[in-house]
């Protein structure tokens, strides 16, 4: 199975001095909207989302399509596979979508410890 491109999102309490924080430890903007709260920041080798007011809890997140730059793979697994895949496995899903849509979509599941996964797809599945 593959969960696609790894980051980590962060719930933060104030976004710009969360940015600030994190360009000292070398991290660079690579999307998002401070007016709306959220920025994607990268260095070498991670990426991490600060999000004020948006998620709850610390996530880890998988972009099933993606690479690190947001480019669409030519072949990946789509999340309905991959949330069908879970279930078969016994893994209950907070969150669930449509088996019979295509397109975007995202899953959330929580691991043993209560640390929310979330899988958002936001790329179409190549026909």
């Amino acid at each position: 199975m593959q969960l696609g491109n790894f980051s980590v999102s962060l719930t933060v309490k104030d976004i710009k001095a969360s940015k600030l924080f994190y360009e000292k430890l070398g991290f660079t903007p690579f999307a998002g909207d401070l007016d709306q709260n959220w920025i994607i920041m990268q260095n070498d080798t991670s990426t991490i989302g600060l999000f004020q007011g948006i998620i709850e809890k610390n996530t880890l997140t998988f972009n099933p399509g993606w690479n690190r730059k947001a480019e669409t793979l030519d072949a990946f697994d789509d999340v309905r596979a991959i949330q069908k895949h879970l279930q078969d496995e016994g893994i209950a899903l907070t969150q669930s979508t449509d088996a019979e849509s295509k397109g975007p979509a995202h899953i959330v599941v929580m691991d043993p410890d209560g640390n929310p996964i979330l899988i958002d797809q936001h790329v179409a599945k190549p026909e």
